[in-house]
């Protein structure tokens, strides 16, 4: 039975450690790029949360077949051949599945609809679909302005030199590069004006070239990638995720207290390693550990930060901001409009019910901290918003998290993690 509500414990400083999951954006890279792959892989630790599971059952649904077990995700590679004549995919609410699936499908040869929730037929996909139809693919929005459904009429990709417009999600671009090269002839992928959260591209990037195909990148970035090419199937671990190590390091912060993340890539490409630094500049002290970081909180003061290349961070930041000295701003937020809510919007409302101000713009946000006391939070379905909004309740009594269910989308063990952060030592 689903809970209505979780109430959070206040706590004093925490000192705890912990061992990040595996990342659901790396999860989801290698499982297209081992379906397209020519032989077996094994995803060795795949994160199982909703959104991987959903991706995985779409592939399965496509002909692509695997075998989960203790051991990892076996996946049956197809050599960039999708087996099915055709289907009906359910992204349900995982934005990232319906953009990988969009282009995946365009491989194929009958007709695909890609469809998902409510919300899904309200997130922009159509600058990725006209790429496609760029590249002579037959593919169009069957939903309005621009949204899911998507049907694609596949007969194969042939390729060419296309634009596309990437200033709200990197994932059209992602989508296209690990489809590219079993495309039947080169592509040359050329974004238009900004490209949204740029280390998500070098996490496609670095999945891709681990499976044997690196493309050729200009400065711009412009991508050139030589097809038809082979990925080759391999064993692969999928490294551990610093969005979801990032609610423990703000516990640190929020509590004064110190906590040890292990299972972390120090040279990893994802850019939510930047909430590292972004605990430095707010007055934590960070320190390397063989397999992680530790943080120690400290005397928290306001920042002002560019955060368009950790969105994933936003909402854990702008809660950490509520415990500062001063206001706090942060920027590039732009893509947090079209997520699983608009979650510029969310935190400002569900801020201003803590008791602090919040001012919203287009693509930023300003904190001001007040006098906090406790609330409902509203978490409109939408993971993020849960788990940042938990923090809160670390120092401030009386913080209830709606829905609290939802964290399965990405983090299915948070609620039992954050149960051994504020459980009472033991004797």
């Amino acid at each position: 039975m689903d809970i209505p509500f979780r109430e959070i414990s206040v706590t004093g400083p925490v000192d705890a450690r912990f061992e990040a999951p595996p990342s659901k954006s790396v999860t989801q890279r290698a499982l297209i790029v081992a379906s397209l792959a020519t032989g077996p892989s094994l995803l060795c630790a795949p994160l199982e949360s909703a959104d991987t599971l959903t991706l995985l059952k779409a592939l399965g649904d496509l002909g692509i077949q695997s075998r989960c077990g203790p051991e990892g995700w076996q996946i049956r590679g197809q050599g960039g051949r999708i087996p099915s004549p055709g289907a009906v995919l359910d992204a349900g609410d995982a934005g990232t599945a319906a953009r990988f699936l969009t282009a995946l499908v365009c491989l194929g040869h009958g007709r695909f609809v890609v469809d998902g929730s409510e919300r899904m037929r309200q997130r922009p996909i159509l600058p990725l679909v006209e790429a496609l139809a760029g590249l002579g693919a037959r593919a169009r929005c069957l939903g309005e302005k621009g949204c899911p459904p998507v049907e694609v009429l596949a007969d194969g990709l042939p390729g060419g030199t296309v634009r596309i417009h990437a200033g709200m999600s990197s994932q059209y671009v992602s989508a296209l590069l690990m489809a590219a090269p079993k495309a039947a002839a080169p592509i040359r992928l050329v974004p238009e004006g900004r490209v949204a959260s740029v280390p998500y591209l070098r996490l496609t990037l670095d999945v891709m070239a681990s499976f044997g195909v690196a493309p050729a990148e200009e400065p711009g970035p412009v991508f050139e990638v030589s097809a038809p090419r082979d990925y080759r199937g391999r064993e692969y671990r999928i490294e551990g995720d610093y969005s979801s190590a990032g609610y423990f390091f703000a516990a640190a912060a929020i509590t004064g207290g110190r906590v040890r993340v292990g299972n972390l890539r120090p040279d990893s490409p994802q850019g939510d390693r930047g909430v590292l630094s972004a605990m430095e500049t707010m007055g934590c002290r960070v320190s390397p550990e063989p397999d992680g970081w530790t943080v120690t909180g400290g005397e928290l003061r306001g920042f002002d930060l560019d955060a368009s290349g950790m969105p994933d961070a936003a909402q854990t930041l702008a809660v950490v901001a509520l415990f500062a000295r001063g206001a706090s701003r942060l920027r590039g937020l732009g893509t947090l409009r079209i997520k699983e809510t608009d979650r510029i919007a969310a935190l400002a409302r569900e801020i201003r019910r803590l008791g602090a101000e919040a001012r919203e713009g287009p693509d930023f946000l300003e904190i001001r901290p007040g006098p906090l006391h406790g609330a409902e939070i509203e978490t409109y379905r939408d993971h993020r918003m849960a788990m940042s909004f938990s923090l809160a309740g670390l120092r401030i009594p009386g913080v209830r998290i709606l829905d609290p269910g939802c964290v399965v989308k990405s983090f299915p063990a948070f609620w039992d993690e954050l149960d051994r952060l504020t459980a009472p030592p033991q004797e």
